[in-house]
């Protein structure tokens, strides 16, 4: 189950599990960060998001 968790997070949210391996930290806690900024911002960290989905591929 693990190894297919991994896989649907790679492909889907491959920008958090990214960041996640680079700084050590969870991607859940990543994903909730966009999450509560893009509410707080009224969506500018979408933005950052995309371009950096764009820039991984």
């Amino acid at each position: 189950m693990d190894k297919f968790r991994y896989f649907i997070e790679k492909q889907a949210f491959g920008v958090c599990t990214f960041l996640g391996e680079k700084m050590n930290i969870s991607a859940s806690s990543i994903r909730l960060y966009f999450i509560y900024t893009s509410f707080l911002t009224l969506g500018s960290p979408v933005i950052i998001y995309l371009v950096m989905a764009f820039w991984m591929r």
